[in-house]
């Protein structure tokens, strides 16, 4: 349906309905509500979650660690640690900086590899594409094509084995764990099940594909760095710990919090039935993407949040770019779609709040 767009909110939604699945002793109440129209508008529904899926008979496979992953990451926190120390000492320019690159870089995953590539969830031109690109870079969290993979894995088999980070296995494991052991079985398995074909046919992204350790080296750490002791004589030391080391570090775990703490902690005035929760501060940290019962509820809906750029600075980019005519054909969904799910399967809370 053509209504689901920018132009109007989405209407044209049909019967709602819902039906109960099992996976081992969760019981997971799932929306139909013409979910598959809405996926087809985007050309995918490889980010809806399966009701198929059951997990293994048995024990779990044996952790395996990757200890080049924990000792890298033990020492870029230890960095990061050692930066605060020299933000006292830092010029204001250099601070003003590092914050440019920690917004810039959250960009290229909130509203890059996450709302643009993962979820399809609106269109941008390829000067739009060539800068989140390029933002993303910066970011260093794998390059896009691999972190569509794995996300479109977390929506698929969210809270299952075949979920990259499993909230199920505890805090530290879904916020930082993940990445320090090898991948369960489950989620390699089902990874490459997945149609990436829409990212395969994007040449920007096969682009970076291609150069990603060279544009992380470039773009994460050389430029960051390079600027503040280049043009207003900042310490080298300040220049890479601060914008590069500090606001890096910052940056991951500001995205790790929404695959933990938003798993967590919070209310679930969408859907009760599922582990993502609605958080603010998660919202703040993230450039607005912490409203995650919302967003698992309704994935392709390019705000992840029905409230607009409340604690959402990525929307009022998106809605930016699109003034700008640089992106076009952001999916909503309607305010009478959203109420009539609160009173279906949420936890009462919207009432309240």
């Amino acid at each position: 349906s053509k209504e689901f767009s920018s132009a109007s909110s989405t209407t044209a939604v049909g019967t709602v309905t819902s039906r109960v699945t099992r996976n081992g002793n969760a019981v997971m109440e799932k929306d139909s509500l013409n979910h598959e129209d809405f996926a087809g508008d985007r050309g995918m529904i490889d980010d809806l979650f399966d009701e198929t899926y059951r997990e293994k008979e048995g024990p779990k496979p044996p952790l395996r660690y990757v200890w080049r992953n924990i000792i890298l990451m033990s020492l870029l926190h230890l960095g990061a640690l050692f930066a605060l120390t020299l933000i006292p000492s830092a010029k204001i320019q250099t601070l003003a900086w590092a914050l440019l690159c920690f917004l810039v870089s959250a960009l290229g995953i909130t509203a890059g590899s996450h709302r643009l590539w993962s979820h399809r969830s609106y269109k941008a031109t390829l000067p739009l594409r060539i800068f989140l690109t390029i933002a993303n870079s910066m970011a260093f969290q794998n390059d896009i094509y691999e972190w569509v993979r794995d996300h479109r894995v977390h929506h698929k088999f969210s809270e299952t084995d075949a979920d990259p980070h499993n909230a199920m296995r505890g805090f530290f494991f879904s916020h930082i764990g993940w990445l320090l052991v090898r991948k369960h079985p489950d989620v390699i398995e089902k990874g490459q099940k997945l149609d990436l074909s829409d990212i395969k046919a994007d040449k920007v992204v096969m682009f970076q594909r291609r150069y990603y350790k060279p544009s992380v080296v470039l773009l994460c750490f050389t430029l960051p760095a390079v600027v503040p002791w280049y043009f207003w004589d900042e310490s080298i030391v300040t220049s890479f710990f601060i914008p590069a080391i500090l606001r890096y570090t910052i940056g991951l775990n500001a995205t790790w919090l929404v695959n933990s703490a938003a798993h967590m902690f919070g209310n679930r005035p969408y859907d009760q039935n599922i582990n993502p929760r609605e958080n603010p501060l998660v919202s703040l940290g993230a450039l607005g993407e912490g409203f995650h019962n919302y967003h698992h509820t309704f994935p392709y809906d390019y705000s992840t949040s029905e409230f607009g750029w409340r604690f959402n600075l990525t929307t009022a980019f998106i809605d930016l770019m699109c003034l700008l005519g640089l992106a076009s054909d952001r999916k909503k969904v309607s305010k009478e779609v959203i109420l009539a799910r609160k009173m279906r399967t949420g936890d009462g809370s919207h009432k309240s709040g």
